[in-house]
């Protein structure tokens, strides 16, 4: 083991490698004995495949090259394909057209031409065949993000009609779910201003052989109140389904009319619906739920006797997921994908009959030694309020350099997005980049975020810029007091709502030395004008306040009008094709960054959206922060790493 600087100890772990290692997972469903699945590739411009394998065969690419399996309903898409007896019908991200492919055999489409304003997602298949039903997302009633409407639909899954609406007039629809027998349709509604973790509406309805609804009746949630997530129907015929009434997303059942409570816990048995398409929970031939849930930032899969209210943890290596949650069950037969702080994400096999567990398809081959991984440590700690919030601590890990011993290393405070989101310990090569270098982390679970009941994530509530900044700054000031890191030399970065608080801590805080704003959010009065997709289009009524009554606090809380406060170094990094943040956001502060003579590099990535999905892309970012780092906090990176021109160094 030899010395070197923090921050500038040789890795293995490249930039290049974060782009092409491998590939991420997600949407597993059973059909047939068969699992699907799809990936998203870097390496193919960030394409979506749907793929398909089982214990006995190698997994193959159902999705032939020239098509791209995602869609564009809500931004953030989800639930862009589904699959019926070996055929499987997907959107198409370039057309936005549903298609039609039968097993061996060409896609086809099955939806009108609209040049991409008609977009669909969240479809599935009635049981004899015959009937696609879904959400439509049309775009082509006029410019305004008013003027975006979602409806439930259902067209012949051999396309010889147009789709026809079943539903319409609320602002969102979601997780359509056919009973067994074909007899009865179960799907979420719910209106703006209120996100779907605010409270949504679950409703059934009578479904004839023809796809025609019968009068609806609501079920369970309430506007604001109450959030329903993943309606599923069990062998028998109940309605189960996850409800935070208690304060935490447990598991309910409606049978007959009644409504009661399977499983009652302080912990999370839903999750925040920011994509279509997550499962989290299935039933096994004998009615026995399997089951995710999430508890002080570890996820367990278990078995639930909704007869006994028994829960079973499953004796698994895996703890942890990365992105949202997807499970499916049938017969026995249970898939699943997660992973572990070590364990990168895996699509899994279990045999609940045999107890046997195959790994069908890995989200990447460990590119290097496990002895490079830095495993986090769950950290609560003292937050304003007398209350105390939640992180995971990544201490530098690398088996072949070690700093000075009268040093410190350096802290990437990590803000995750959404906000209404969680960061969790699943294995993420990209942390590993930083640790492996001398770097420690903290990934913050502030005040606002999912996996700590209704009550932590309304925390949040009216005080966006506020309580997140705090908690992130309050993290890194616990680190600092249990001499961990070096206070001199602390970095913040985040994406979206993680480059607001980005933003925000540079200007309204001293704690940090420099920051790198992905997408990061500069000014909130945009927001509330309507520059942004419907999804999210009234986000800020909760997180701020009802718009034009609150504008002054849009103004308090947008750091833009307070660039007088602003000297610490940023990166800004922007797709150039974002719809949900638009440029013109970076184009803020980087103006300012500009006038003030600060420190800055500003990185605009044509063809990319909110999100980078492409290789070069998040190879070209990644070594430009680590370059931006070196420069600012001054160590000379280890490796070939491109030298980043900063402007006004």
């Amino acid at each position: 083991m030899t010395v070197h600087p923090y921050g500038a100890w040789p890795s293995p772990i490249t930039a290049e490698m974060l782009a092409t290692a491998g590939a991420a997972l997600g949407e597993a469903h059973l059909d047939d004995g068969i699992v699907y699945w799809t990936e998203m590739r870097p390496t193919e411009g960030g394409r979506g495949v749907v793929c398909k394998g089982d214990p006995h065969t190698a997994p193959v690419d159902v999705t032939p090259d020239g098509f791209d399996a995602r869609t564009r309903v809500h931004e953030y898409g989800g639930g862009a394909y589904t699959v019926h007896r070996g055929t499987v019908y997907f959107s198409n991200r370039p057309d936005a057209r549903v298609y039609r492919q039968p097993e061996g055999g060409r896609p086809e489409p099955i939806t009108p031409d609209t040049g991409g304003a008609h977009r669909y997602a969240d479809g599935t298949i009635t049981p004899d065949g015959r009937w696609w039903i879904g959400v439509r997302e049309r775009h082509d009633l006029g410019p305004a993000v008013a003027d975006v409407v979602n409806e439930l639909i259902a067209f012949p899954t051999d396309g010889s009609a147009e789709p026809r609406v079943l539903a319409t007039g609320r602002d969102f629809y979601s997780s359509l779910r056919v009973a067994r027998d074909g007899a009865r349709l179960a799907w979420l509604e719910w209106d703006l201003p209120w996100m779907p973790w605010d409270g949504t509406e679950l409703f059934v309805a009578p479904l004839s052989g023809e796809a025609e609804l019968g009068a609806p009746a609501l079920v369970a949630g309430r506007a604001a109140e109450e959030s329903i997530w993943d309606p599923e129907w069990s062998p028998s015929g109940d309605l189960v389904f996850a409800s935070d009434r208690t304060g935490w997303w447990n598991l309910e059942c409606v049978r007959d009319g009644e409504r009661r409570v399977l499983y009652a816990a302080e912990a999370e048995f839903g999750y925040p619906q920011w994509v279509m398409g997550e499962q989290s929970f299935g039933f096994l031939s004998d009615g026995r739920i399997v089951c995710m849930y999430d508890r002080d930032a570890r996820t367990s899969i278990a078995v639930l006797d909704p007869a006994t209210a028994e829960l079973t943890d499953l004796d698994l290596p895996y703890d942890a997921l990365h992105g949202g949650p997807g499970l499916d069950v049938g017969g026995s037969t249970i898939v699943f994908t997660a992973g572990s702080p070590t364990r990168p994400s895996e699509l899994v096999w279990l045999d609940f009959s045999a107890r046997s567990v195959d790994v069908i398809r890995t989200s990447m081959e460990a590119p290097v030694d496990d002895a490079y991984y830095s495993v986090p440590e769950a950290i609560e700690f003292p937050t304003e309020g007398d209350l105390e919030a939640h992180a995971l601590y990544y201490p530098p890990a690398n088996p072949g350099a070690t700093g000075p011993e009268d040093a410190r290393p350096p802290l990437i405070v990590l803000a995750h997005g959404g906000p209404t989101s969680h960061t969790t310990a699943a294995f993420d090569l990209g942390m590993q980049f930083w640790t492996s270098r001398g770097f420690a982390i903290v990934d913050v679970n502030y005040g606002g975020s999912t996996g700590y009941g209704r009550e932590y994530r309304q925390r949040l509530n009216g005080m966006w810029g506020v309580v997140d900044l705090q908690d992130c700054v309050n993290a890194a000031r616990f680190l600092v007091d249990r001499a961990d890191v070096d206070g001199g030399r602390i970095v913040v970065r985040g994406g979206s709502a993680g480059g607001y608080v980005v933003m925000c801590a540079l200007t309204f805080t001293d704690v940090f030395a420099a920051g790198a704003s992905y997408f990061g959010i500069a000014d909130l009065v945009p927001f509330a004008d309507g520059d942004t997709h419907k999804f999210e289009s009234r986000y800020e009524h909760t997180m701020i306040g009802p718009w034009p009554e609150a504008e002054d606090t849009y103004r308090a809380r947008s750091p833009i009008n307070f660039t007088d406060l602003l000297s610490t170094p940023m990166l800004v990094l922007q797709g150039a094709e974002d719809e949900v943040v638009p440029p013109s956001q970076a184009e803020l502060i980087v103006a300012a960054l500009e006038r003030k003579h600060i420190p800055h590099a500003y990185l605009l990535y044509p063809g990319e959206g909110h999100g980078f999905r492409k290789a070069e892309t998040i190879a070209n970012a990644r070594n430009a922060e680590l370059s931006f780092y070196g420069q600012i906090l001054g160590f000379e990176p280890a490796g070939d790493v491109p030298k980043l021109a900063i402007v006004d160094l």
